[in-house]
């Protein structure tokens, strides 16, 4: 989908560079646009939006924006013609590679983006995952000592994945309640991997994928640089609505359905048995694949009990990928997924797998095998220290924001948060010059349904996560202080709102 000239997708980009520099406000505005262009990620002929909504999406004065692109003009790195609005000077792509001069004018607003650019030196909460295990180091330790000199042997490529890997992946789905045979697996370099293989094995151009709405923010781009069409579908209390999947099924057709029925990201919720039996007949009856993705699935024992994954629930024709990861139980550095199927759709995975890498990591594979046999005894601590992060962060916004509201989530990693008639796209602006970073409903929903909405992550530790509800009350006071933002040029953030220099 192009999104040249899309405000907010452009905010989304500048925001942390705007934090940083010199200058006034218009100035570290013009350098980040230039920085962008100097990097591609604003190629030749990229057209720019207009002044007022950028500067409504940035939550800084038209004024600003104005002088930020004059600056860009003397620089010579943008031209303006009437009727055309602000593009990207043809100069500026002198000496780039053929590759960079055909990326897409949608400035790349995605979550890779973010993942791609760091940390920076603002709190941010951003990423709803967890440090390794305590036990990780010992284990590769042991593993160093016992194992390795074996696994130096073979050739070390493993389409498929190490054998005894996925008959403990296998004993691990047998145990969630789906009995699995070890020629039913296909490890990959973790659930993203999985998700990318199934894509390229279903998706066409124009095909349609269901996702539900909120959705992981990833899937946009996979699905979309595969060229579908992406169609949400609301959630209530028990999951995807059936009577508004069985329509979209009706109405689009689609050639794959992709839903996270245990602790759904961004929301929390956990699918029900009843629903999971409902959304698997559904796609049987109308040819649909299903892929469940169950990444997010450490479970609390003090919380609700967890269904057996979708695919029990299926009729024996259908088509359901089941999907698992260690990257959020164990370590987000350890990146092996697995991806369970009937065994003619394993095979063909095996083949896109092979092509894609030759086989995932063998070290990564064997270490991941010595923890599988106690994974929901590691995901259980894990969970029990997120319940209580939950608590404390849920606390800490009742104090301090009182008028955020949010429906307490079954699991995962965050909280949905709903803004009180307010943009999230706007509030996370003003909340990065306060040196907190956020992530804004519509990285998870581009219909702009969800546009009032936040995820805050509670994977961090108390301190931490104080300090940040602490700079995010600071950022919304001055939202609703002042309101939309007006001024002249000016030196920094106080052109805008009048306050204190930027906390960094």
């Amino acid at each position: 989908m192009d999104r040249s000239g899309d405000p907010a997708a452009l905010a989304d980009l500048i925001g942390r560079r705007l934090t940083t520099g010199t200058g006034g406000l218009y100035r570290r505005l013009a350098d980040a646009i230039a920085a962008l262009i100097g990097s591609a990620e604003l190629p030749v002929g990229a057209r720019l939006p207009a002044e007022r909504p950028l500067a409504d999406a940035l939550a800084v004065s038209r004024s600003t924006v104005v002088a930020a692109y004059d600056e860009l003009r003397a620089r010579g790195l943008v031209e303006s013609r009437r009727g055309s609005g602000t593009t990207v000077s043809p100069s500026t792509g002198q000496g780039r590679s053929t590759a960079d001069k055909r990326m897409p004018t949608g400035y790349g607003e995605s979550l890779f983006h973010r993942i791609a650019i760091g940390p920076g030196e603002v709190i941010a909460m951003t990423y709803a995952v967890d440090p390794g295990i305590p036990e990780l180091a010992a284990e590769v330790e042991d593993l160093a000592r016992t194992e390795l000199p074996l696994l130096l042997q073979g050739v070390g490529y493993h389409p498929r994945g190490l054998e005894v890997l996925r008959v403990r992946i296998a004993e691990h789905f047998a145990e969630a309640g789906l009995p699995t045979s070890p020629d039913e697996i296909v490890v990959t370099s973790g659930a993203h991997q999985a998700i990318a293989l199934v894509t390229q094995m279903y998706l066409r151009t124009g095909a349609a994928v269901v996702i539900e709405q909120p959705s992981w923010p990833g899937c946009f781009d996979l699905f979309g640089a595969a060229g579908g069409r992406v169609v949400g579908v609301p959630l209530d209390d028990a999951g995807v609505r059936p009577d508004l999947l069985a329509a979209a099924f009706k109405e689009h057709q689609p050639a794959m359905l992709f839903v996270m029925p245990t602790f759904h990201n961004p929301t929390g919720r956990l699918m029900s048995a009843a629903r999971r039996r409902q959304v698997a007949e559904l796609a049987a009856k109308h040819g649909v694949v299903v892929v469940e993705d169950n990444a997010y699935s450490a479970w609390d024992p003090a919380g609700p009990d967890v269904p057996a994954p979708l695919a029990s629930f299926a009729p024996k024709d259908a088509e359901v990928f089941t999907i698992g990861s260690v990257s959020k139980a164990v370590w987000g550095g350890l990146r092996i997924g697995w991806i369970r199927a009937p065994r003619p759709l394993v095979e063909r995975l095996a083949r896109h797998k092979a092509l894609a890498d030759l086989g995932s990591p063998v070290i990564d594979q064997a270490l991941t095998a010595r923890l599988l046999p106690r994974l929901t005894e590691l995901t259980s601590a894990r969970a029990k220290l997120a319940t209580g992060r939950k608590h404390l962060l849920g606390q800490l916004l009742t104090e301090r924001l009182p008028e955020w509201g949010w429906a307490e989530p079954d699991g995962g990693s965050a909280l949905w948060i709903q803004l009180p008639d307010t943009d999230a796209r706007v509030f996370a602006q003003v909340a990065l010059r306060h040196g907190v970073e956020v992530v804004a409903g519509r990285a998870m929903d581009p219909t702009g349904v969800h546009d009032g909405y936040l995820r805050v992550p509670f994977s961090y530790p108390a301190e931490v996560m104080t300090d940040a509800v602490d700079r995010m009350a600071a950022a919304w006071r001055e939202l609703r202080r002042h309101g939309p933002p007006a001024g002249d040029r000016g030196g920094g953030v106080g052109d805008v709102f009048g306050t204190a220099p930027v906390i960094i």
